[in-house]
């Protein structure tokens, strides 16, 4: 199973894709009536989708996976009582699978015979997404519920999340420790260091200092540098998450301490608390379907 994109509605969406594209540095797919596809270099037709709406909400976090994969997800989360709708997808790439809606309402999209794409060059262009982070009232509840409704596996646990995977990266999402349900935020996968480095001074070049970063996370041990866009949520350049074993042992909060004044493996910059608060708040979660039954998929579902 692998992440691809996450679709968000909002208002102001061309904006938000002009600043993606010509600051961010995503590459335009298509643009299909008032939603914006943008991709990386990479095979996946779209990393995120911005459709125009009167208010900000996630409208779904879609992965790619087997029909085997996906018998079993439809096994488990009928049993899990969660709620699901099997979907038809109507953005670039296809595919068919199911919608489920987690217990604090997180949306998760799981598909089948999505179309990919050739790559394309470009060395500071995304390859992909590497994870989604949610804010939770109660991350831990999340993590089991994840584990065994949809089979992730929780990687770690610190302070302030719980770091799940659905391969071999370390981690795909997360549920941070928050008080609320939420985006948190996206991570997109750079090529290497210095394509985070280049990001970092393209956007100081627009007068965008970090709001995190750079710095060396302990969990996954990825490079990040983490922004607040200006259409509202926080974005983060990222690399070189680990690769994990079947048998990796899940660490506690207590293996995941720093020195103090110390935040991350660096420790070199400083962290915007507040200004990041307030933007992991914009972006809540909104259903707009009715459960179903997994086994009657048509053409109307969504």
């Amino acid at each position: 199973m692998k992440l691809r994109s996450i679709e968000l509605s909002l208002p102001g969406a061309a904006e938000a894709a002009a600043f993606l594209t010509d600051i961010w540095g995503m590459a335009p797919a298509a643009v299909e009536g008032a939603t914006h596809y943008l991709r990386g270099s990479g095979s996946f037709p779209y990393l995120v989708a911005l459709e125009e709406s009167a208010d900000c909400y996630v409208r779904s976090t879609t992965f790619v996976c087997t029909a085997d994969r996906l018998e079993q997800l439809k096994r488990s989360v009928s049993a899990a009582g969660l709620n699901a709708a099997p979907v038809v997808s109507k953005d670039l790439g296809g595919g068919h699978g199911i919608i489920v809606e987690l217990a604090e309402g997180e949306l998760l999209r799981f598909l089948v015979d999505a179309q990919e794409v050739a790559p394309i060059e470009g060395a500071d262009l995304p390859v992909k997404l590497t994870h989604v982070v949610f804010n939770s009232a109660d991350a831990e509840m999340t993590g089991h519920l994840v584990e065994d409704a949809l089979g992730f596996r929780v990687s770690d646990r610190t302070k302030g999340m719980v770091f799940v995977r659905c391969n071999d990266s370390h981690h795909s999402t997360a549920f941070a420790r928050a008080g609320i349900s939420s985006l948190n935020h996206i991570a997109f996968e750079m090529e290497d260091l210095d394509a985070v480095m280049r990001g970092i001074g393209r956007l100081r070049d627009q007068d965008m200092a970090p709001a995190w970063g750079p710095g060396r996370h302990g969990p996954g041990a990825n490079v990040f540098a983490y922004f607040i866009a200006p259409f509202g949520p926080v974005i983060e350049f990222s690399t070189a998450v680990n690769k994990v074993p079947d048998d990796y042992q899940a660490g506690a909060p207590d293996d995941w301490t720093w020195p103090a004044r110390r935040i991350d493996q660096w420790g070199m910059s400083d962290k915007d608390f507040d200004g990041l608060r307030a933007a992991e708040e914009k972006f809540r979660h909104r259903r707009d379907w009715e459960p179903r039954s997994l086994d009657v998929l048509t053409e109307g579902n969504i």
